[in-house]
């Protein structure tokens, strides 16, 4: 497990989902997958800072993950565990990993999901609310106190289901992160920019887009930025890696003294850097092995696709 003695300058506070996940990959089957993603976006977000966790689970749900969430500074006692059976997707991958389709869902004891904040959680300064339902986003923020930075994610079911309450949603963020396929349902425009341009304009005041192993860009007041996605050698299993991506850039952004645009654009390549160790194992098996070392050295070498002469 990484490890890091500095202090974060601000806490932050992660609501999503736990899960279990049965995957059919190009390697072979892999089943009772711990997953969802606050799992992912709190393990990667520990690599920096100390994290809160709101989630539901069942009482199937292994202690065994929380024990390791608590020993990476994630504080779980947002986490809910209920009678029932915990969050479950299977999906089964094509080939070269470029796409999957979903086999079977079982929301179980996500479907009452209310998430429910600890007193404590409430004076969280940065907020990353996952992919839950858009009402449920809005709870979330009712129950905290002033943070500095709200950022959320959506999906195309709420996208096409629940617009009218996520763009109420979106007037109340500073910044949204979706990918490519998301954005252009969202702005419905099928151009990346003027996509972006619309989203800004329900809202947030920053746009993360996600575009798996095309990388990522960010669009905000100042422009455009583009980070690409660290080229690897052995791909497993991309699930989560968004997940982890964001978890990431929020960690990264909870650490540092002040979030401007240039404290963004570093925020992208760390996601990427981070997200490029998940799709190297199965679930978040080789997440939770990376070490500052191999991070800070995978970073510059992702820095150094940049560098011009």
């Amino acid at each position: 497990m990484a490890t890091d003695k500095r202090p974060s300058s601000d806490s932050l506070l992660i609501v999503g989902s736990m899960a279990f996940d049965d995957l059919d990959l190009p390697s072979g089957p892999a089943r009772n997958v711990v997953g969802g993603s606050a799992t992912y976006a709190s393990v990667a977000a520990s690599l920096y800072t100390p994290v809160r966790v709101v989630a539901v689970v069942g009482d199937d749900f292994p202690e065994s993950a929380l024990k390791m969430l608590q020993g990476r500074s994630v504080d779980t006692g947002g986490v809910e565990r209920t009678t029932g059976k915990t969050f479950r997707w299977a999906g089964r991958y094509s080939p070269n990993l470029a796409s999957r389709e979903t086999l079977d869902t079982q929301l179980n004891v996500f479907a009452d999901f209310r998430p429910k904040l600890p007193e404590h959680y409430r004076d969280s300064k940065i907020v990353l609310l996952g992919n839950i339902h858009p009402a449920l986003q809005l709870e979330v923020l009712a129950q905290t106190k002033s943070p500095k930075l709200v950022v959320a994610d959506t999906m195309n079911f709420w996208i096409s289901g629940e617009r009218r309450t996520l763009l109420e949603v979106l007037s109340r963020v500073d910044a949204l992160v979706v990918n490519d396929e998301e954005l252009r349902q969202l702005a419905e425009d099928h151009n990346l920019k003027r996509s972006a341009k619309a989203v800004l304009s329900m809202g947030p005041k920053l746009l993360v887009v996600k575009r798996g192993d095309a990388g990522a860009m960010l669009f905000d007041a100042t422009g455009t930025f583009f980070a690409p996605a660290f080229p690897l050698e052995t791909e497993l299993d991309p699930t989560g890696a968004g997940d982890t991506f964001a978890g990431a850039v929020l960690g990264f952004l909870a650490r540092a003294e002040k979030i401007d645009h240039g404290t963004w654009r570093q925020a992208l390549l760390v996601g990427a850097t981070v997200a490029s160790f998940c799709v190297e194992g199965v679930g978040t098996g080789a997440l939770v092995a990376v070490t500052h070392q191999k991070l800070a050295a995978r970073l510059r070498e992702l820095t150094d696709l940049l560098t011009v002469g």
